[in-house]
């Protein structure tokens, strides 16, 4: 079992910066990819970006690309992801998932956090 909290999430004006943060427990040696996703009021969850865990490879969306990083601290077991220009379309409740060895799938997930950006 791996738990992941997200964290960071909050109001900000088009233009400005937020960083999310997602904390990981459990079999997180296990863990070999992680990514971020966002699901926006009445439309589907959609991919943000994705970093593979032990040498940091990573893609993105290309609705983020250029303006979102994402990274991850293997000492401390965190997932981040660096938002900037942010957009009022990159509003959405972000969360952070896991995929672990042998899957290919994400099978954990966190509760999600709250981005809103305003106009």
């Amino acid at each position: 079992q791996v738990q992941l909290v997200e964290s960071g999430g909050g109001l900000v004006q088009a233009g400005g910066s937020l960083r999310l943060s997602c904390a990981t427990s459990g079999r997180t040696n296990s863990i070999y990819a992680m990514g971020w996703f966002r699901q926006a009021p009445g439309k589907e969850r959609e991919f943000v970006a994705r970093i593979r865990w032990s040498d940091g490879g990573s893609y993105y969306a290309n609705s983020v690309k250029d303006r979102f990083t994402i990274s991850r601290d293997n000492a401390d077991n965190t997932l981040y992801l660096q938002m900037n220009s942010l957009k009022p379309e990159d509003t959405a409740v972000y969360y952070c998932a896991a995929e672990m060895y042998g899957r290919e799938s994400y099978d954990y997930w966190g509760q999600g956090t709250q981005v809103t950006v305003s106009s």
